[in-house]
């Protein structure tokens, strides 16, 4: 990876690019090592060749789906690489698993990667980073311009929260009930470059920053900015980072599609010269931890700074105001975290490990 990014890569608008990370689990569903294996050792299909990778621990893969022209084909690539990762792991002995944390997950039990950048990120961070154990959903959306992508960035800061809430698909934490709805978002703050950035200036001001991280030895490369959105430098996107990993893919694309039609919005205003919005960030991330607290419960501090607007009344909005229908559906059905907790009272651990596979 190289250490920055460039703005030369901001060259096209509104592609695609979807990322998932998920946990590689044994017969009974539990978290167990097995990138040495998929990654290293074994030979993926062609649609994953270049695009699986492992995370921190050996229990956790990520995929890459390829560059997605328009939004009406996401669904046929997602599915694909979804059902080449468990043909794959199923080959191999493996099953495939998604949440934002696994609730048979126990970090001090679990083997971490030796790849070279994590050994380093290990040796850097130290304990937030040794129970890192988390696991997400990442959209990219390419923007045509550097300064345009740091401009929808900074507007998308309000809706992080937005999306947080919707995905909110982790209330077990190291094997207790932590009484959160997103307790990934929680245990992933504790790192360094995390959580809901600044407002940058422009693409200039981001650019220095990047690059001052990387020559002070705060990171060793970009990638390492993980905030819950990011202009990304070398892909030339916006990046969201925000919901917490679905099994279903139909959750997965809800967040696609609004993410995209969020960015292609926002871009939209930014020709028309509309002056940017400059949130405080502490009263953003008060609307993340009521996301992280509540879920679809939230009622969020409104965007005007006058009293607070439900998770209802929001999504309402942004469906009529976007045209689009997902997370409207997301919110009417059973949360993430809901159903957890519920197959968990009703037919135990087993069950519930069983409900976050991945089929095919």
């Amino acid at each position: 990876m190289d250490e920055t990014g460039s703005p030369e890569n901001f060259t096209r608008m509104g592609t695609l690019g979807i990322e998932e990370e998920f946990y590689v689990v044994d017969e009974y569903g539990r978290p167990t090592s097995g990138t040495d294996e998929l990654v290293y050792e074994g030979e993926p299909p062609a649609l994953l060749d270049g695009r699986l990778d492992h995370e921190l621990f050996k229990c956790i893969v990520e995929t890459q789906t390829p560059l997605i022209e328009a939004p009406d084909d996401a669904r046929e690539q997602l599915l694909a690489v979804r059902e080449a990762l468990v043909e794959y792991a199923a080959s191999e002995g493996f099953g495939i698993a998604a949440a934002g944390l696994h609730p048979l997950a126990k970090w001090r039990e679990l083997e971490h990667a030796e790849k070279p950048r994590y050994r380093a990120q290990l040796d850097r961070i130290k304990y937030p980073q040794h129970r890192n154990t988390t696991a997400g959903l990442h959209v990219h959306v390419g923007v045509d311009d550097p300064d345009k992508a740091v401009w929808v960035a900074n507007e998308l800061r309000w809706h992080v929260p937005v999306m947080l809430a919707l995905s909110a698909n982790s209330p077990y934490w190291n094997g207790f009930d932590t009484g959160l709805q997103s307790a990934r978002a929680k245990i992933f703050e504790a790192l360094p470059n995390t959580g809901i950035p600044t407002r940058f200036e422009d693409y200039a001001a981001f650019e220095t920053y990047e690059r001052r991280m990387v020559e002070s030895g705060s990171i060793d490369d970009r990638g390492e900015l993980w905030f819950d959105v990011r202009p990304h430098s070398g892909h030339g996107t916006v990046e969201v980072r925000a919901p917490d990993g679905q099994a279903d893919p139909d959750r997965v694309l809800a967040f696609v599609e609004y993410v995209h039609a969020l960015v292609e919005d926002l871009a939209a205003r930014y020709e028309d010269g509309e002056s940017g919005t400059d949130i405080r960030r502490e009263l953003l991330d008060e609307n993340k931890w009521r996301a992280i607290r509540n879920g679809q419960s939230a009622s969020l501090l409104a965007r005007d700074g006058d009293g607070l607007v439900s998770l209802a009344d929001i999504v309402e909005a942004e469906c009529d105001r976007l045209g689009v229908g997902g997370i409207r559906r997301l919110f009417e059905a059973e949360s993430g975290a809901e159903k957890q907790r519920r197959l968990r009272t009703e037919a135990g651990v087993q069950s519930l490990a069983a409900s976050l596979a991945i089929e095919h």
